[in-house]
């Protein structure tokens, strides 16, 4: 397929996106190669949502495809949808946190982020007993030999999952949204890297790859789902799914497996019986800007 020729007062806008579309077109036809053909079909996909059974299926093993050849090793692609009756909720213990990071360094190792430059969806924030809780002068670089240190106390702060999340009412093409069982997702092949979410984000959750990601292919996990873990590339927004590769087949968090102290809690809102609902309902819970009216579905609390 021929792409047209350049007008000759230049290209615009619309132009560009015209030879792409022919460039893309051409390069699959006349290869037949698999990533040409997924850069084609990424091109003109639909909307995560608008996929039949049969063009997920066929979307998810291009992706397997491509994602095994780039990192030699197999690697498998999921869409693994919400359970029925749940709501995820997640609760952090302010006065059992140390500080150590475990859970900010789990999350890159099982999330697949980038190493080079380096991501991290959880920011440790480090602030003073005597002062309590002011962000204005929280430290999210100190670098102590040892943690706890004293006088000093810690708050992690990832994506707090809102029920109003104002980052999904800012995208003008509905690349995020929330889920029935309440976690925020967002796929990266629909978005446009206009960054409006990340700048609606009061919780700084949200990262843009400015660069590309790099993963070392022996460090790559290789068990990923479409709306959460899988590689991602060069401008587009990411940030916490509370791993829903993992909760939505019933285990928990990386970040809440890997903390030593056990301040993360993690379940089913929807549960009477759950031990987040205990927390909710017995201890001193306290909510990330809660003057927002964000709702979010992250909690703070003081159990000792």
């Amino acid at each position: 397929m021929p792409a047209p020729e350049p007008p000759a007062n230049g290209y615009t806008r619309r132009d560009s996106v015209v030879l792409g579309f022919f460039a893309l077109a051409a390069a699959a036809m006349s290869t037949g190669c698999a990533t040409d053909k997924l850069a084609l079909d990424e091109f003109v996909q639909k909307h995560f949502k608008d996929l039949s059974g049969d063009e997920l299926k066929d979307r998810l093993a291009q992706m397997e495809k491509r994602y095994s050849e780039e990192y030699g090793k197999s690697v498998k692609v999921s869409a693994t949808p919400p359970l029925p009756g749940v709501l995820f909720g997640y609760a952090l213990d302010l006065s059992r946190c140390i500080g150590c990071r475990r859970c900010v360094y789990g999350c890159v190792e099982e999330n697949n982020l980038s190493r080079d430059p380096q991501t991290h969806w959880i920011t440790v924030l480090e602030m003073d007993k005597e002062t309590g809780v002011d962000l204005r002068h929280a430290d999210a670089y100190y670098d102590h030999e040892t943690v706890p240190h004293p006088g000093k106390f810690y708050m992690p702060v990832a994506c707090q999952h809102c029920e109003n999340p104002p980052c999904v009412k800012v995208c003008p093409v509905q690349a995020t949204w929330k889920e029935p069982d309440g976690i925020v997702v967002i796929d990266d092949d629909w978005g446009i890297g206009c960054r409006r979410c990340l700048a609606a984000c009061p919780y700084g959750a949200r990262r843009f790859n400015w660069g590309k990601p790099s993963i070392p292919p022996d460090e790559l996990n290789p068990n990923t789902e479409y709306l959460g873990n899988r590689p991602r590339q060069r401008g587009v927004v990411e940030k916490c799914s509370f791993c829903l590769q993992r909760t939505r087949k019933g285990l928990y968090p990386k970040c809440v497996e890997v903390c030593p102290v056990g301040a993360r809690k993690f379940g089913n809102l929807l549960d009477p019986d759950s031990e987040i609902r205990y927390i909710i309902e017995n201890k001193r819970v306290f909510i990330l800007k809660d003057e927002l009216n964000t709702q979010p579905k992250f909690f703070y609390y003081y159990g000792l």
